[in-house]
């Protein structure tokens, strides 16, 4: 018996290798979380600390900038989205049949977008004030007041209507999903309208709310087009302005860490809300609200209240934007312009092919593996798209500059050629940003889409000699094929919208649509600027397309 476990011992201790997949999951998982932990790397050892200036001089006005910024639009945007949506829900009135679907159309702007349409719209030159200036006869802008458009409080509605579509698109689900036995007995007691939905509607969409609310201040944080254009100083703006006015990566990666911070407090604080807000059905039959009829001026006041929003994120931004475009045609043939579509579709494409399929691989590699770690790393990989584009820029090329360095002078010292900056001086860097940006996307949509195929099919698959390979091409793909599709679209639009990542990594005379819109309406030039904003908008208006038909 001893010399059996002699001799068996040696193959017991031998180390089993991982399986491809296993390794590729956990290379995946380790390059979408390299940027963040960059980040704080440089943040914790910087070649130059300027921890102490910051927090004496400038920090604090950026932190209680941001704070405010956030708090105030998740709260309007709240509001809004959730009393739009409780509407919809539960009475008809006057086009509340399209506008359930309408309301998702300002995810079609972008807001930086909307930010140059509503100055171009209210300033001391745009239509508002010209026709109040002939209708009582006033000469110069001393005869009147006027509130400053370019200020904190536009910024706050501007991102507000733009980013309310998710608070409305998560509460509308809430609602509709909510058993209808619980507001009839409240009616039956004599509760009103209002008190239904504080008692009985509002409580149980509390989750699907919070979870809305926390995309839209992340977002609010990651916003730089706006707030720039707004003069709002922000931490994103810190980051832009440590690192390329003073030329100091280690303060902007200290900046970016803060940001990092409170992004990391809103992910856990949206966690745990929805973890002590927990509502289960105790009935297996389903009673869908009674829809309520609003009819003669209350049916009008909900039609009006609707249209609001909608009219200010959407209709207010196409208009100005649309009436540039015609006013200037020529410009759609301009050579830059369309320099620009191409670089904005290969970048946005690449992108988008390989973020997917990463998200593809890595959750069916977390699924064959079984392993502790790589199930460990899944949910982490998700922290680049709360993470603002600008910190991701920091945490990707200021590292990647240095391995890009030494690539060059290794392959000038093997070929004798100098080849440049093969990673940093083209579209590498964006590519990556845009991975890790938005690789929450395609993972998230891979996980549910493989969550719901019954094991016993790929079962069956590696029963009749299939190799994992197979099943997922076979078996799989047919099944999530549409999922993945939807995912590749959405992962595909947010290349296109993303401005702050761009900006930063773009290498010289890289032009996309975002980065051309935002310099030419940053020089007071929305005419020019308007034909690559009109393409932008007509991609996110078949993204919310999308959207729209998988809500029904």
């Amino acid at each position: 018996m001893t010399e059996i476990q002699t001799q068996m011992s040696p193959a017991a201790r031998k180390p089993r290798l991982p399986s491809p997949w296993s390794a590729g999951a956990l290379t995946i998982a380790v390059i979408v979380l390299l940027p963040i932990c960059a980040v704080f790397y440089m943040a914790l050892f910087p070649s130059e600390n300027i921890w102490g200036h910051l927090i004496s001089t400038t920090l604090p006005r950026y932190l209680r900038n941001t704070l405010i910024l956030m708090l105030s639009v998740g709260l309007l945007a709240a509001s809004i989205g959730t009393g739009a949506a409780w509407l919809v829900s539960r009475y008809t009135f006057p086009g509340s049949g399209w506008l359930q679907w309408a309301l998702l159309l300002p995810l079609a702007i972008p807001a930086y977008v909307g930010a140059y349409a509503l100055v171009d719209f209210l300033e001391y030159a745009g239509p508002v004030q010209t026709g109040m200036r002939a209708a009582f006869g006033w000469s110069s802008a001393r005869d009147y007041w006027f509130p400053e458009i370019r200020s904190m409080g536009a910024a706050i509605i501007v991102l507000s209507v733009a980013m309310f579509p998710y608070v409305y698109i998560l509460a509308r689900a809430a609602f509709r999903e909510q058993s209808g036995a619980g507001e009839e007995v409240a009616r039956s007691l004599g509760v009103g309208a209002l008190g239904r939905f504080f008692r009985v509607g509002l409580p149980l969409a509390r989750p699907a709310i919070a979870a809305g609310s926390a995309i839209v201040m992340m977002e609010t944080v990651n916003d730089f087009g706006t707030v720039d254009y707004f003069a709002v100083q922000t931490l994103t703006t810190g980051i832009f302005s440590v690192w390329l006015e003073s030329n100091n990566a280690g303060g902007a990666a200290q900046i970016a860490t803060v940001v990092l911070v409170l992004v990391i407090f809103l992910v856990t604080l949206e966690k745990l809300s929805r973890r002590k807000l927990q509502f289960y059905s105790m009935t297996t039959r389903h009673q869908p609200p009674r829809l309520v009829a609003l009819a003669g001026v209350w049916g009008w006041v909900a039609t009006g209240l609707c249209l609001i929003p909608l009219a200010v994120g959407f209709v207010l931004p196409v208009g100005v934007i649309l009436s540039h475009a015609l006013e200037n045609a020529d410009l759609w043939r301009d050579p830059a312009l369309l320099q620009a579509l191409r670089n904005t579709l290969v970048v946005g494409s690449i992108a988008a092919v390989i973020t997917v399929l990463a998200g593809v691989f890595l959750v069916y590699g977390v699924r064959l593996s079984g392993k502790t770690l790589p199930r460990l790393l899944l949910p982490l990989t998700t922290i680049g798209y709360a993470a603002p584009g600008a910190v991701l820029a920091v945490g990707i090329l200021i590292p990647l500059a240095q391995v890009d360095n030494r690539l060059a002078d290794f392959i000038e010292v093997v070929t004798g050629r100098p080849t440049g900056l093969l990673l940093t001086g083209s579209a590498f860097a964006i590519i990556l940003a845009y991975c890790v940006r938005f690789f929450a996307i395609a993972q998230g949509a891979a996980d549910g889409a493989m969550g719901r195929v019954s094991p016993s099919l790929p079962w069956a698959a590696r029963s009749l000699g299939r190799t994992r390979g197979q099943t997922l091409r076979v078996v799989y793909f047919p099944l999530i094929r549409a999922t993945v599709g939807s995912a590749l679209l959405l992962v595909f639009v947010d290349c296109v919208k993303e401005l702050p990542a761009t900006m930063l990594l773009r290498p010289f005379n890289f032009d996309t649509l975002a980065t051309r819109v935002h310099d030419q309406a940053s020089l007071e030039n929305l005419g020019d600027a308007s034909p690559g904003a009109i393409m932008i908008v007509l991609v996110g208006m078949v993204a919310v397309g999308f959207l729209a038909r998988a809500n029904r």
